[in-house]
Parts: C-alpha cells; sequence; structure tokens
C-alpha cells in the first residue's frame, strides 16, 4: 500500500493497528528469529513518538516491542533485539548497524512500514533502506507513507511493491496544511533579527504562543538563541551538534511549555511531534518549497490551527515561484513583492478577486499595533484572493488573520 497524507495527520495507528493483526495471523516466533513487524522512520524523534503511541497496543497483546536508534547507547537496544521482539520500530543506519553485526536478521519480517519516506530520501537514507529491504522476505506486505510523492519516492515504491492500493488524502501535488496561516514577509537580511524581536513580543502575550523559529546553519540558531537570552526572552536551542541527553532536556522543555520558544534546525526538527505548537516562523527560508510545508506542518496538528511567519529575501528570489504555488494551493495572501521578484503582479489574479484585508507589510495578518516604522521597512501592498470574494483594501501591518490563531 502507499498512502500519500500531509505531515501531522495522525497516521501511526494505521499502520500499526494492522501489524498488530498481521502477527496474530503469523507462526509465533521461535529461537534467534528477528522482528515480524519492522517500521522504519527518518529520525530518533519521530521513532520514539512512534514507540510512544505503539507500545500500549502491543503491550495489550503481549507483543515485544523495541526502539532503535542512533545517538543513544547500542547495549540496551542490542539486548532487546537478542531477547527477541515481535514489532521493531527504527531508524535506517542503527538497524543497518545491528544486522551487519548479527545481532539480529530480517528473516521472519513480513510486515514492513516506510514511514515518511519523501523525509527519509532527503536525509539521504536510500542506501540504507535498499539494504535493510534486500534482506526482507519477498512476500512481506509493504506499506509506504510519505508526505508528498516526488518521482524519487515513485521509483522507491516501484522498486518495493507490486501493484500497490494507492490511498490518497489531499493533493498529490505539494500543499500545505490549510489548517495553518501562512504569513509571507520580504525583507532584506539585516532586518530580519529586529522583525523577528517584534514579532515574538507580540506572540509571547499571546495566551498560547509555544513557537518553533528555523534557521539554516547551527552557528545562527545559537546566535539567535543567545540574543533571545540576553533579552529575557525565553528560548532554547536544538541543532545536530546537540548531545542526545541534552536533545531530550531541550524537547521536554519545550513540550511541558517551560521554555516556549524553540530555535532549530532542518535536520534537529524532523520528525519532532509537539501537538500544541501555534506559531512557526522561517528565520531563514529553506531550501525548496518541500522543506517548507514540512516546516510549517509543525503547527496545526491534529486537525487543529495554526500561523506560519517566513522572512524571504531577495537572495530567495529562484524560490518564489514555487512558494507562490503552495500559497496559491491553500488560498493564502501573496505578497506583491514576492510576486514582483518573479517579475509577475497581482493583476494575474484580476479574474479571481480579492479578498479585503487590514494588516500590511509583505504578508497576511491583522495589524496588532505592529509598527512598521520601528524597523525602518517599506512595506508592500498584497493581494489576498479566493474565488468568492470582491476586491478589499489593502493597507499595512504583518497580515491578515494576525499574530495568532483566529
Amino acid at each position: 500500500m502507499i498512502s500519500i497524507a500531509r505531515t501531522g495527520s495522525g497516521k501511526t495507528l494505521g499502520f500499526i493497528l494492522p501489524a498488530i493483526v498481521h502477527t496474530m495471523n503469523q507462526v509465533p516466533r521461535s529461537g534467534d528469529d528477528g522482528p515480524i513487524v519492522l517500521v522504519l522512520l527518518p529520525t530518533r524523534e519521530l521513532a520514539q513518538q512512534v514507540e510512544a503511541v505503539s507500545k500500549e497496543y502491543c503491550a495489550a497483546m503481549n507483543l515485544g516491542l523495541t526502539c532503535c536508534f542512533g545517538g543513544a547507547s547500542k547495549g540496551p537496544q542490542a539486548s532487546e533485539l537478542k531477547r527477541g521482539v515481535v514489532v521493531c520500530i527504527a531508524t535506517p543506519g542503527r538497524l543497518l548497524d545491528f544486522l551487519e553485526s548479527g545481532t539480529t536478521n530480517m528473516k521472519r519480517c513480513s510486515y514492513l512500514v516506510l514511514d515518511e519516506a519523501d523525509r527519509m530520501l532527503d536525509m539521504g537514507f536510500e542506501p540504507q533502506i535498499r539494504k535493510i529491504v534486500g534482506q526482507i522476505r519477498p512476500d512481506r506486505q509493504t506499506l509506504m507513507f510519505s508526505a508528498t510523492w516526488p518521482k524519487d519516492v515513485q521509483a522507491l515504491a516501484a522498486d518495493f511493491q507490486l501493484d500497490p492500493v494507492f490511498l490518497n488524502v489531499g493533493s498529490l501535488e505539494l500543499s500545505a496544511n490549510h489548517n495553518i496561516e501562512q504569513n509571507i514577509e520580504v525583507v532584506d537580511e539585516f532586518n530580519k533579527q529586529s522583525r523577528l524581536f517584534q514579532l515574538l513580543d507580540h506572540i509571547m502575550k499571546q495566551a498560547e504562543c509555544k513557537t518553533i523559529i528555523f534557521t539554516d546553519t547551527k552557528r545562527k540558531a545559537d546566535e539567535l538563541t543567545r540574543e533571545m537570552r540576553i533579552l529575557r526572552k525565553p528560548a532554547l536551542c536544538i541543532h545536530g551538534d546537540k548531545s542526545q541527553i541534552e536533545r531530550d532536556r531541550v524537547l521536554l522543555e519545550f513540550r511541558e511549555g517551560k521554555t516556549p520558544i524553540l530555535v532549530a534546525t532542518d535536520v534537529a526538527a524532523r520528525g519532532l511531534d509537539v501537538t500544541d505548537i501555534k506559531f512557526v516562523i522561517n528565520y531563514d527560508y529553506p531550501n525548496n518549497s518541500e522543506d517548507y510545508v514540512h516546516r510549517i506542518g509543525r503547527t496545526a496538528r491534529r486537525e487543529q490551527k495554526g500561523t506560519a511567519y517566513t522572512f524571504f529575501t531577495p537572495k530567495n528570489a529562484p524560490k518564489a515561484k514555487d512558494l507562490i504555488k503552495v500559497l496559491e494551493e491553500a488560498k493564502q495572501v501573496v505578497p506583491e513583492k514576492l510576486l514582483e521578484l518573479t517579475g509577475s503582479s497581482s493583476s494575474r489574479f484580476s479574474s479571481r478577486g480579492s479578498r479585503g484585508y487590514s494588516g500590511g507589510g509583505s504578508g497576511g495578518g491583522t495589524n496588532h499595533g505592529y509598527d512598521d516604522a520601528k524597523v525602518g521597512a517599506d512595506p508592500p501592498k498584497r493581494t489576498r484572493y479566493d474565488e468568492n470574494t470582491t476586491p478589499g483594501q489593502v493597507s499595512t501591518g504583518f497580515g491578515s488573520a494576525g499574530f495568532g490563531p483566529k
């Protein structure tokens, strides 16, 4: 089976419950048999989250469960595998280490799940995945889950599956969660930090203010966190150079709301599943629109509402067209300045009409006393549009629904 569904749509029970039913129809394990069910995921955080969801159900059916991931001691994980488990949840690198060392084997595996397949390929795990799958019996049942359907994922599916059932939730085109309000501001690089701090001042006044900020480098994540803490903003940082112990501590504080601002790089945040994140801020625009969709997907989990803010600089201009497609698909504000970076103008939307809004700058949202003059910006006009509305006013500010969800 192939399932295309957006990040945060709650797929875990969709493959774990059938996996449990599958094991009930198999010959019991014996001797040094490896697991019957294998779930592969891109990150340790995501693996731990799937384990947490699955544990109660597996325990109720008396099924041994283990979770194998890098960044933690191999000893306890190896011991559990050697004792024998029915369900193994793992990241590709750590599992391949155990297979190559003879700690476990795949000769009994008949139910394979590849979760977040597009993310695993983006992170360069294809060679490890192919080596692992090459050790699994060909008559297995294979389930592949992905938020997007690019050609490399299609190729992987064609190699691993025969005449699969295709289950698609939403569009096959790249699309963002429609429960997220997307606000784009075209801004010069040197204005980003002052914009960020001004935005955070307002967000921190909200009743629900849990926020994740994305940067493109570990160094910048550290620098921003340091500046925020000097200004007494409650921020912590997570990236690939942090130890597993420190990552766990930071994530626990963030989940519990003790520190409501988390600064992160892409790699560190992949698989992060905190259900009550209300705001995502792209301090640096990501490498591509797929990463943009995954980033903002950290908010509006489990059908909740969320708000994303993105700083888009002139150097990001080559990525503007793809971003506009994502905004159009979700019927979001398309800033005039973003159109200018592509050589387009708001006239392209005139046949659709525009929705009135209060606010401005270069993105959507309501102006909550957000004074553009304080940060030296010259906010452009924008056009909001949909199929059923009439031309509305254009003014200045951050955008249509403000600094928080409606």
